[in-house]
């Protein structure tokens, strides 16, 4: 059978006069964590709406198992926390899980296995309202996979949480990839998604600005600060290097970008060879968050 678990084709959402998603084309396989990636109100939440049926697309379309299955007969497949978590507060972690098995029309037996996973099977038999939101975070990720899906979607699912929570969900979601579910997290974070995802899709204002491996997105040549006595010798001397992307001048120094790799001791003896000599010679490498702030700004 395809690894496919879901495409997006050219899907599109608007309210009014905003384009919320506009265009949006993906393709989801099996055995990977996809980093759904951008800021506050650039269309994570609606996509992941549309393709939940709980917001119908403006135009585009989206299949699952590549038409095998209709969304209905799929997201039976499928695990999704895009909300607070919402439980019954004054029934037990158990309760809540043999009520979800029951509305998800699946089988009891892996209750015990999920709390185990999340952590929490010592307190199955603690009432819901006793649980800290980290803890309650943890079992809407145990409900979410008591189906034992081949996705789970994971909506901010670190929001409000401190930081030993962050950790602890963290910590979850790459355990649950390393038992081969397929996991898509969306997320505002750029550090979330460089610590649990291994592609990321980077989405500003509703439109797709890149996809692709994450160790790609900071994969960079990094940049060269010089400064020279002469400038306009050491600027016309760099135009010249094939390795060279772009160059801007900044506080004094000239920035140069690279498209192949030039290492420090390669570019020391060209320069040498011009009879360049540079009074400030620094190699640097962009952070990814560099990089998703290139990539991101309009």
């Amino acid at each position: 059978m395809s690894n496919i678990l879901l495409q997006l084709d050219q899907l599109s959402k608007s309210f009014g006069n905003l384009k919320a998603v506009d265009q949006l084309s993906l393709t989801l396989e099996k055995g990977n964590v996809y980093g759904l990636l951008g800021p506050n109100g650039s269309g994570k939440s609606t996509t992941l709406g549309m393709i939940l049926n709980v917001i119908n697309p403006t135009s585009g379309s989206f299949s699952w198992y590549q038409g095998a299955l209709t969304t209905h007969q799929a997201l039976k497949k499928i695990g999704a926390i895009i909300e607070r978590p919402n439980f019954y507060p004054y029934m037990t972690a158990s309760q809540n899980l043999k009520l979800i098995c029951k509305i998800k029309q699946c089988s009891h037996e892996s209750i015990e296995e999920k709390l185990i996973l999340v952590g929490l099977w010592e307190r199955r038999h603690s009432k819901f309202k006793t649980f800290s939101l980290g803890m309650k975070q943890r079992l809407a990720i145990a409900a979410a996979l008591v189906n034992n899906p081949d996705l789970l979607i994971l909506d901010e699912p670190t929001n409000g949480l401190d930081p030993e929570g962050i950790h602890q969900i963290r910590k979850l979601i790459t355990s649950i990839a390393e038992l081969g579910t397929t996991i898509l997290l969306a997320s505002h974070l750029l550090d979330e998604v460089e610590k649990v995802c291994n592609h990321v899709i980077v989405l500003k204002e509703g439109v797709k600005f890149y996809e692709g491996p994450v160790d790609e997105i900071s994969q960079s040549f990094g940049f060269f600060e010089l400064k020279a006595t002469d400038r306009k010798i050491l600027t016309d001397f760099i135009k010249t290097l094939p390795e060279v992307k772009e160059m801007k001048l900044e506080s004094n120094h000239l920035k140069v970008f690279l498209k192949a790799e030039l290492s420090e001791e390669a570019l020391s003896k060209k320069l040498a060879e011009a009879n360049i000599y540079c009074t400030h010679f620094v190699k640097k490498h962009p952070s990814l968050e560099d990089q998703f702030l290139t990539l991101t700004q309009s």
